[in-house]
């Protein structure tokens, strides 16, 4: 008879990766809405799944004289609880976060929660180690915060910001006092290590975030585009514009071509959760070829109201735009990076017809 785990033994890295970006896949379409109901009962779930776990494994690490067999296999199996549990949170994480980001300004924070992803798989032997596994589960609360006081609270900014580093803080340090009194206070020297690692790991967020890389949840750009002319017709938005190359499907400037001062027109869909109101800004830009970087424009502010699940739309205008390469930003009120669209503008008319798009 077969022995299908002696078969599957050299490839258990290979499935393992792939199980890993497999369940991300799966993720990435799954996850709807960050403020809806599901999606938050699900991350806490988790979060309460991990906290169990660790505090359980290191219950019973505090008591040798808890040798059973129960007492043996969760010692076996409570690692691998803490690590799908912690995983399944990085996953969720990095699907938010990268739908909020953009790559151009968001890349490190991106690639630092990349690493943990990929890292808490590759170090699962680690997942018994009480430093370890306690200073992943802050920075899992950290994340967290981060997006869902904002849905809470119904405000972005950086007070709100710092309110979601206190209620991590909060919540961790009861989450350790809770493991100190279940490990009969065989915590010592372990506590201050944890401390610091966590304290590291605030830091980090915080400089992140005053350095404006962490991406703007839970706000999130749905749709943007370029185009010659833009109406509101009753609950739909109705934009005349030219037919695009497949190109600007992989990145390529959009070409936009302009006769005389036709106004060229910039739409976005940015998605906020309900009852949140705030402000974003589009701010024009320009590449200046002589000093080789993007010169501001032009900058429109206008409020956006939570709730719709294609996002607030808005648009602006610009007119007399120079030939050239452009772009537009679209900004939070702190300056942070929501989305952005870029575009070429050539002085001559249009070569083939106009196309009409229809914006819910």
């Amino acid at each position: 008879m077969i022995s299908w785990t002696h078969v599957l033994k050299p490839y258990e890295r290979h499935m393992s990766a792939a199980g890993m970006l497999g369940g991300f896949a799966f993720d990435s379409v799954s996850y709807g809405r960050v403020d809806h109901a599901v999606t938050q009962t699900l991350l806490i779930v988790y979060l309460l799944a991990a906290a169990s776990t660790i505090t359980l494994l290191h219950f019973l690490e505090a008591r040798p004289e808890k040798q059973g067999a129960l007492a043996a296999k969760l010692r076996a199996y409570l690692p691998a609880a803490t690590q799908f549990a912690l995983g399944t949170l990085w996953s969720a994480f990095l699907v938010f976060y990268a739908r909020s980001g953009v790559l151009a300004a968001s890349w490190p924070f991106l690639l630092i929660l990349a690493a943990v992803f990929i890292g808490n798989e590759v170090f699962r032997v680690y997942h018994s180690r009480l430093i370890f596994t306690a200073i992943l589960f802050f920075f899992a609360l950290l994340s967290y915060a981060i997006f869902m006081v904002p849905v809470f609270t119904h405000t972005i900014g950086t007070f709100t910001f710092l309110l979601s580093g206190v209620a991590a803080v909060v919540v961790f340090a009861f989450f350790l006092r809770l493991l100190d009194k279940l490990s009969k206070g065989t915590l010592g020297d372990l506590k201050w290590k944890i401390a610091f690692g966590a304290c590291a790991v605030f830091a980090v967020f915080n400089g992140l975030y005053f350095l404006n890389v962490l991406p703007p949840l839970p706000l999130a750009l749905q749709k943007a585009g370029v185009f010659h002319s833009i109406k509101r017709v009753g609950a739909v938005y109705k934009a005349v514009g030219e037919p695009q190359s497949w190109t600007a499907y992989l990145g390529v400037p959009q070409v936009v071509h302009v006769t005389d001062n036709e106004p060229v027109y910039v739409f976005s869909a940015i998605f906020a959760p309900i009852s949140l109101s705030t402000t974003v800004v589009h701010t024009w830009q320009r590449y200046d070829d002589r000093r080789a970087q993007w010169v501001t424009q032009q900058r429109v502010t206008f409020a956006i109201i939570g709730g719709r699940k294609n996002g607030y739309r808005g648009y602006t205008r610009k007119s007399n735009v120079a030939p050239g390469l452009w772009r537009v930003d679209f900004d939070t009120v702190d300056g942070r990076l929501i989305g952005r669209t870029q575009f070429a503008v050539v002085h001559e008319a249009p070569t083939a017809a106009a196309v009409t798009t229809v914006l819910n």
